[in-house]
């Protein structure tokens, strides 16, 4: 799992299929195409290409002009980075566990050092329905005073100094895993001293670790490849994925709901050959976990396009939206709501999703009835 995938769960707790298959590590995109229903989103290779081009730049020379920019939009009164002044600590280790320890030792070092540090792509973990999630931020900064920066580097544009609100909302979200594991990291961290010792008593002031709330959005400034910043408040989204998570259902359960034999892999051994494993096995392997589709998982999910189809098939009242299910109650389905609604002789019933029904379709069909209904919308 990484943080865009944690993001897109935490924002869909119920799906218990994407639980799944992210914790199994599937490649939905795979499994889409296989399923005849391949992921409508993605970005292209060029798009790939130019937005590692960019994070090279902006990370480039140790990252100071990274640093010198979150100084500039901080203002918080912190000394700004000297030359030569920020650390880029070696975070070079075998393995994700390998990673995450290093990276662990890099942030207690760097904020017992009092100096400006920029660890460049490091690695965390985050523990997710009972299974560990490693987690790449693009960078974290530490601080003189002891706290922690998120930095996320995208490619799309900021001009005039705003960028497109839904895709600056999906960076804050991905920022909030990050944060939600830094936080853990602090933790553990704790109080140090100058010395890199725990505890507040001698060797100059103390530092607590700790995250800060604002994560720098970092993207090109207009169309051309000059880097610019803003601060961008997760807090709320902090407080939304960590109340998600916590609701997710272990992923060793779900799994053990499954009928024994259930396969998502997509190669069929046969005779010491390897064949494409059938679709209708595919197919019935998805169907047997639960699915919470959405028309907003069109945009997070590579197998939305199989569960949209799937949801209308079934007439469920979800694939309208999360607000629209709200509305209706106990109507799951559409043959229920129109024929909720169509029983216009019958009198009040006391439930009110389908008292609302019935006078809408009575005031439908007086519109409709009504002259000059050709013009009615």
């Amino acid at each position: 799992m990484d943080a865009r995938a944690l993001a897109a769960l935490a924002a869909n707790p119920g799906c218990r299929r994407r639980a799944l298959l992210d914790g199994a590590g599937i490649d939905k995109s795979a499994l889409a195409r296989a399923l005849g229903s391949p992921a409508s989103f993605g970005q292209s290779q060029f798009a790939i290409q130019r937005g590692h081009s960019f994070e090279a730049r902006v990370t480039a020379d140790r990252g100071e002009a990274l640093v010198r920019l979150l100084h500039e939009r901080l203002r918080d009164g912190s000394p700004a980075p000297a030359p030569d002044g920020v650390d880029a600590p070696d975070l070079t280790a075998a393995g994700p566990q390998g990673r995450t320890a290093r990276t662990a030792l890099a942030l207690r070092e760097a904020t017992a050092a009092g100096r400006w540090a920029l660890l460049d792509h490091p690695m965390v973990s985050l523990d997710v329905a009972g299974s560990p999630a490693f987690l790449e931020p693009d960078a974290i900064v530490v601080h003189p005073d002891g706290s922690w920066s998120v930095v996320e580097i995208k490619s799309f544009p900021m001009v005039d100094g705003s960028a497109d609100p839904a895709k600056v909302g999906a960076a804050a979200r991905q920022s909030a895993v990050y944060a939600l594991a830094l936080e853990q990291v602090a933790a553990r961290v704790g109080e140090l001293k100058p010395d890199g010792e725990p505890g507040p008593d001698g060797g100059g002031a103390a530092r607590t670790a700790r995250v800060r709330h604002q994560v720098l959005l970092v993207c090109p400034k207009d169309f051309s490849n000059l880097p610019t910043a803003e601060l961008v408040d997760v807090r709320k989204q902090l407080s939304v994925t960590r109340r998600q998570l916590t609701r997710l259902t272990r992923i060793e359960d779900i799994a053990a709901a499954l009928p024994e034999g259930t396969t998502f892999d997509l190669r069929l051994a046969d005779d010491g050959r390897t064949a494409t494993r059938p679709v209708d096995e595919l197919t019935d392997a998805v169907d047997a976990v639960d699915a919470a589709y959405a028309p907003e998982c069109l945009a997070a999910c590579e197998l939305a396009v199989h569960c949209r189809a799937r949801s209308r098939g079934a007439g469920a009242v979800e694939s309208l939206g999360r607000g629209v299910r709200g509305e209706l109650g106990g109507l799951t389905t559409v043959e229920a709501v129109l024929a909720a609604a169509l029983e216009t002789d019958a009198g009040p019933t006391g439930d009110p999703a389908v008292d609302a029904l019935r006078r809408a379709a009575a005031l439908r069909a007086e519109a409709l009835a009504a002259p000059g209904a050709a013009v009615c919308r």
